[in-house]
Protein backbone atom coordinates (compact mmCIF):
# COMPACT_ATOMS: atom_id res chain seq x y z
CA UNK A 1 0.00 0.00 0.00
CA UNK A 2 1.22 3.30 -0.78
CA UNK A 3 1.44 5.75 2.00
CA UNK A 4 0.18 9.48 1.40
CA UNK A 5 2.73 12.25 0.98
CA UNK A 6 0.68 13.38 4.17
CA UNK A 7 1.43 14.74 7.69
CA UNK A 8 -1.61 13.68 9.74
CA UNK A 9 -2.35 16.37 12.54
CA UNK A 10 -1.60 14.79 16.25
CA UNK A 11 -4.85 14.82 18.44
CA UNK A 12 -3.31 17.64 20.59
CA UNK A 13 -3.42 19.97 17.90
CA UNK A 14 -5.63 23.11 18.49
CA UNK A 15 -8.22 23.00 15.91
CA UNK A 16 -10.94 25.67 17.60
CA UNK A 17 -9.20 28.99 16.72
CA UNK A 18 -11.68 31.24 18.48
CA UNK A 19 -10.17 33.35 20.52
CA UNK A 20 -6.43 34.36 20.87
CA UNK A 21 -4.54 32.93 18.10
CA UNK A 22 -1.43 33.66 15.87
CA UNK A 23 -3.24 36.05 13.41
CA UNK A 24 -5.04 37.75 16.17
CA UNK A 25 -2.06 38.13 18.57
CA UNK A 26 0.08 39.23 15.59
CA UNK A 27 -2.78 41.46 14.24
CA UNK A 28 -1.97 40.00 10.83
CA UNK A 29 -4.96 41.58 9.33
CA UNK A 30 -3.75 44.80 9.97
CA UNK A 31 -0.12 43.73 8.74
CA UNK A 32 -0.40 41.86 5.78
CA UNK A 33 -3.16 44.48 5.01
CA UNK A 34 -0.67 47.57 5.16
CA UNK A 35 1.18 46.67 1.33
CA UNK A 36 -0.77 49.10 -0.45
CA UNK A 37 0.74 49.62 -3.99
CA UNK A 38 -0.17 53.05 -5.62
CA UNK A 39 0.47 51.54 -8.88
CA UNK A 40 -0.65 48.01 -10.65
CA UNK A 41 3.51 47.14 -11.53
CA UNK A 42 4.53 43.60 -10.36
CA UNK A 43 7.46 45.07 -8.61
CA UNK A 44 6.20 47.70 -6.25
CA UNK A 45 4.94 45.15 -3.42
CA UNK A 46 8.51 44.16 -3.33
CA UNK A 47 9.41 47.89 -2.60
CA UNK A 48 6.97 48.23 0.44
CA UNK A 49 7.78 44.83 1.77
CA UNK A 50 11.64 45.69 1.96
CA UNK A 51 10.82 49.23 3.45
CA UNK A 52 7.88 47.71 5.84
CA UNK A 53 10.56 44.96 6.84
CA UNK A 54 13.20 47.53 7.63
CA UNK A 55 10.91 49.66 9.54
CA UNK A 56 10.26 46.52 12.03
CA UNK A 57 14.14 45.57 12.13
CA UNK A 58 14.97 48.99 13.39
CA UNK A 59 12.03 49.73 15.67
CA UNK A 60 13.20 46.30 17.53
CA UNK A 61 16.90 47.98 17.16
CA UNK A 62 15.89 50.97 18.96
CA UNK A 63 13.83 48.17 21.86
CA UNK A 64 17.07 47.01 22.06
CA UNK A 65 19.66 49.84 22.21
CA UNK A 66 16.85 51.76 24.49
CA UNK A 67 17.09 48.69 27.03
CA UNK A 68 20.83 48.52 26.65
CA UNK A 69 21.33 52.69 27.63
CA UNK A 70 18.75 52.21 30.59
CA UNK A 71 20.94 48.77 31.91
CA UNK A 72 24.41 50.81 31.31
CA UNK A 73 22.85 53.71 33.48
CA UNK A 74 22.01 51.00 36.57
CA UNK A 75 25.82 49.97 36.02
CA UNK A 76 24.05 46.30 34.93
CA UNK A 77 26.69 46.11 31.82
CA UNK A 78 26.98 42.46 31.10
CA UNK A 79 22.91 41.82 29.98
CA UNK A 80 23.58 45.59 28.14
CA UNK A 81 25.79 43.21 26.49
CA UNK A 82 23.84 41.21 25.20
CA UNK A 83 21.38 43.75 24.03
CA UNK A 84 24.28 45.07 21.95
CA UNK A 85 24.94 41.66 20.80
CA UNK A 86 21.67 41.24 19.33
CA UNK A 87 21.45 44.19 17.93
CA UNK A 88 24.46 43.37 15.45
CA UNK A 89 22.75 40.57 14.49
CA UNK A 90 19.48 42.44 13.31
CA UNK A 91 21.90 45.39 11.12
CA UNK A 92 23.07 41.92 9.63
CA UNK A 93 19.72 41.14 8.40
CA UNK A 94 19.18 44.41 7.62
CA UNK A 95 22.57 44.68 5.31
CA UNK A 96 20.73 41.23 3.76
CA UNK A 97 18.10 43.06 2.68
CA UNK A 98 19.73 45.30 -0.09
CA UNK A 99 20.33 41.95 -2.11
CA UNK A 100 16.80 41.64 -2.45
CA UNK A 101 15.68 45.21 -3.17
CA UNK A 102 19.09 45.46 -5.93
CA UNK A 103 16.81 42.72 -7.99
CA UNK A 104 14.33 45.71 -8.73
CA UNK A 105 16.28 46.83 -11.95
CA UNK A 106 16.36 50.80 -12.96
CA UNK A 107 13.72 50.12 -15.86
CA UNK A 108 11.12 48.51 -13.33
CA UNK A 109 11.65 51.21 -10.85
CA UNK A 110 11.03 54.08 -13.13
CA UNK A 111 7.73 52.38 -13.95
CA UNK A 112 6.68 53.25 -10.59
CA UNK A 113 8.94 55.70 -9.29
CA UNK A 114 6.63 58.85 -9.79
CA UNK A 115 3.94 57.40 -7.61
CA UNK A 116 6.32 58.09 -4.37
CA UNK A 117 5.47 61.49 -4.69
CA UNK A 118 7.80 63.25 -2.36
CA UNK A 119 8.19 60.46 -0.15
CA UNK A 120 11.84 58.73 1.03
CA UNK A 121 13.54 57.09 3.43
CA UNK A 122 15.18 59.99 4.48
CA UNK A 123 11.94 61.06 6.08
CA UNK A 124 12.16 57.78 8.54
CA UNK A 125 11.22 59.41 12.48
CA UNK A 126 12.69 55.63 13.35
CA UNK A 127 15.72 55.45 11.57
CA UNK A 128 16.65 59.45 13.19
CA UNK A 129 15.58 58.01 16.26
CA UNK A 130 18.08 55.17 15.44
CA UNK A 131 21.18 58.33 14.33
CA UNK A 132 20.04 59.75 17.92
CA UNK A 133 20.48 57.02 20.02
CA UNK A 134 23.84 56.32 18.83
CA UNK A 135 24.83 59.20 18.98
CA UNK A 136 24.32 61.36 15.30
CA UNK A 137 22.78 63.94 16.98
CA UNK A 138 21.37 66.63 14.59
CA UNK A 139 19.08 69.13 16.03
CA UNK A 140 18.41 70.46 12.83
CA UNK A 141 16.28 66.96 11.46
CA UNK A 142 13.99 67.67 14.70
CA UNK A 143 12.10 70.33 12.43
CA UNK A 144 11.30 67.64 9.71
CA UNK A 145 8.78 66.31 11.98
CA UNK A 146 6.32 69.17 11.80
CA UNK A 147 3.85 67.41 10.57
CA UNK A 148 3.90 64.76 13.08
CA UNK A 149 3.68 65.88 16.49
CA UNK A 150 3.95 62.88 18.39
CA UNK A 151 6.62 61.37 16.19
CA UNK A 152 8.27 64.71 17.08
CA UNK A 153 8.54 65.42 20.63
CA UNK A 154 9.71 61.72 20.85
CA UNK A 155 12.72 62.44 18.45
CA UNK A 156 13.14 65.81 20.66
CA UNK A 157 13.63 63.71 23.81
CA UNK A 158 15.85 61.68 22.06
CA UNK A 159 18.08 64.39 20.84
CA UNK A 160 18.20 66.20 24.47
CA UNK A 161 19.17 62.25 26.24
CA UNK A 162 22.27 60.73 26.88
CA UNK A 163 23.26 58.61 23.70
CA UNK A 164 24.28 55.42 24.21
CA UNK A 165 27.98 56.40 24.06
CA UNK A 166 27.14 59.40 26.65
CA UNK A 167 25.88 56.60 28.89
CA UNK A 168 28.86 54.61 28.62
CA UNK A 169 31.13 57.33 29.17
CA UNK A 170 28.96 58.64 32.25
CA UNK A 171 29.48 54.28 33.12
CA UNK A 172 33.60 54.89 33.41
CA UNK A 173 33.59 58.05 34.83
CA UNK A 174 31.54 56.06 37.90
CA UNK A 175 33.67 53.48 38.28
CA UNK A 176 36.78 55.16 38.26
CA UNK A 177 38.08 56.12 34.40
CA UNK A 178 39.21 59.43 34.56
CA UNK A 179 36.98 61.09 31.96
CA UNK A 180 37.65 64.43 30.57
CA UNK A 181 34.83 66.25 32.30
CA UNK A 182 33.23 68.21 29.15
CA UNK A 183 32.30 64.88 28.14
CA UNK A 184 29.95 64.21 31.60
CA UNK A 185 28.27 67.93 31.46
CA UNK A 186 27.37 69.07 28.54
CA UNK A 187 24.49 69.66 25.98
CA UNK A 188 23.72 66.05 24.81
CA UNK A 189 21.72 67.47 21.56
CA UNK A 190 24.97 67.99 19.85
CA UNK A 191 27.30 65.46 18.36
CA UNK A 192 29.62 64.32 20.03
CA UNK A 193 33.44 64.99 18.62
CA UNK A 194 36.89 63.24 18.98
CA UNK A 195 38.43 64.12 22.11
CA UNK A 196 42.25 63.05 22.51
CA UNK A 197 41.95 62.72 26.10
CA UNK A 198 39.39 60.48 25.94
CA UNK A 199 41.62 58.48 23.31
CA UNK A 200 44.27 58.21 26.14
CA UNK A 201 41.73 56.44 28.49
CA UNK A 202 40.83 54.34 25.48
CA UNK A 203 44.59 53.19 25.22
CA UNK A 204 44.46 52.21 29.17
CA UNK A 205 42.24 50.24 28.40
CA UNK A 206 43.28 48.14 25.41
CA UNK A 207 46.63 48.17 26.68
CA UNK A 208 45.73 45.55 29.66
CA UNK A 209 42.54 44.01 28.35
CA UNK A 210 42.57 41.33 31.04
CA UNK A 211 42.36 43.79 33.58
CA UNK A 212 39.61 46.26 32.48
CA UNK A 213 38.02 43.14 30.27
CA UNK A 214 34.44 44.58 30.68
CA UNK A 215 34.98 47.72 29.22
CA UNK A 216 37.22 46.42 26.78
CA UNK A 217 34.70 44.25 25.84
CA UNK A 218 32.53 47.23 25.65
CA UNK A 219 34.25 48.85 23.51
CA UNK A 220 34.57 46.03 21.15
CA UNK A 221 30.39 45.45 21.15
CA UNK A 222 30.41 49.18 19.93
CA UNK A 223 32.89 49.25 17.13
CA UNK A 224 30.97 46.24 15.92
CA UNK A 225 27.57 48.32 16.03
CA UNK A 226 29.35 51.03 14.10
CA UNK A 227 30.74 48.82 11.78
CA UNK A 228 28.16 47.00 11.01
CA UNK A 229 25.92 49.92 10.94
CA UNK A 230 28.34 51.71 8.38
CA UNK A 231 28.73 48.39 6.29
CA UNK A 232 24.19 48.72 5.95
CA UNK A 233 24.61 52.60 4.64
CA UNK A 234 27.39 51.46 1.95
CA UNK A 235 25.38 48.88 0.72
CA UNK A 236 22.15 51.58 0.73
CA UNK A 237 24.60 53.84 -1.30
CA UNK A 238 25.18 50.77 -3.93
CA UNK A 239 21.52 49.69 -4.18
CA UNK A 240 20.30 53.42 -4.60
CA UNK A 241 23.36 54.07 -7.34
CA UNK A 242 22.35 50.73 -9.24
CA UNK A 243 19.14 51.73 -9.12
CA UNK A 244 18.55 54.98 -9.83
CA UNK A 245 22.65 56.23 -10.64
CA UNK A 246 22.78 59.95 -9.77
CA UNK A 247 19.59 61.35 -10.05
CA UNK A 248 18.12 63.16 -7.54
CA UNK A 249 15.97 61.68 -3.83
CA UNK A 250 12.80 61.55 -4.48
CA UNK A 251 12.67 63.61 -0.91
CA UNK A 252 15.01 66.23 -2.65
CA UNK A 253 18.30 64.94 -1.65
CA UNK A 254 21.69 64.95 -3.78
CA UNK A 255 21.09 61.04 -3.73
CA UNK A 256 23.82 58.98 -4.07
CA UNK A 257 26.24 62.03 -2.80
CA UNK A 258 24.26 62.97 -0.03
CA UNK A 259 24.35 59.03 1.21
CA UNK A 260 28.35 59.02 0.43
CA UNK A 261 28.69 61.87 2.91
CA UNK A 262 26.82 60.04 5.75
CA UNK A 263 29.81 57.50 5.32
CA UNK A 264 32.44 60.07 6.71
CA UNK A 265 29.93 60.29 10.22
CA UNK A 266 31.20 58.14 12.84
CA UNK A 267 29.65 57.21 16.29
CA UNK A 268 32.55 56.25 18.47
CA UNK A 269 35.23 58.16 17.23
CA UNK A 270 37.93 57.52 20.19
CA UNK A 271 36.95 53.70 20.08
CA UNK A 272 39.23 54.09 16.16
CA UNK A 273 41.49 56.49 17.25
CA UNK A 274 42.86 54.41 20.09
CA UNK A 275 44.09 51.37 17.11
CA UNK A 276 46.71 54.08 16.10
CA UNK A 277 48.35 54.21 19.89
CA UNK A 278 47.62 49.89 20.44
CA UNK A 279 51.55 49.24 20.46
CA UNK A 280 53.08 52.40 19.69
CA UNK A 281 54.80 52.29 22.68
CA UNK A 282 56.61 49.28 21.82
CA UNK A 283 57.32 50.20 18.36
CA UNK A 284 58.85 53.52 19.50
CA UNK A 285 60.70 51.70 21.72
CA UNK A 286 62.12 49.03 19.00
CA UNK A 287 62.22 52.24 16.75
CA UNK A 288 64.49 53.68 19.56
CA UNK A 289 67.06 50.75 20.38
CA UNK A 290 67.34 50.08 16.27
CA UNK A 291 68.86 53.67 15.94
CA UNK A 292 71.01 53.21 19.06
CA UNK A 293 72.40 49.72 17.66
CA UNK A 294 72.85 51.61 14.23
CA UNK A 295 74.90 54.52 16.67
CA UNK A 296 76.96 52.24 18.09
CA UNK A 297 77.78 50.04 15.33
CA UNK A 298 78.80 53.24 13.36
CA UNK A 299 81.03 54.45 16.16
CA UNK A 300 82.94 51.18 16.44
CA UNK A 301 83.18 51.30 12.79
CA UNK A 302 84.97 54.08 13.03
Amino acid sequence: MTELNIRPLEDGIERDLRGLNYASYLHLDELLGAQQPLSDHHDEMLFIIVHHTTELWIKLVIHEIRSAIALIAADELQPALKRLARVKHIQRQMTDQWSVLATLTPSEYAQFRDRLGKSSGFQSAQYRTLEFLLGNKNPAMVAVFAHDPVAQRELEQTLHNPSLYDEFLLYLARHGFVIPPELLDRDFSQPHVLNTDLVAVFTGVYDDPEQHWDVYETCEELVDIEDTFQTWRFRHLKTVERIIGYKRGTGGSSGVAFLTRALSLTFFPELYAVRTEIGRHSDDESSHQSTSTDCTTSKGQA
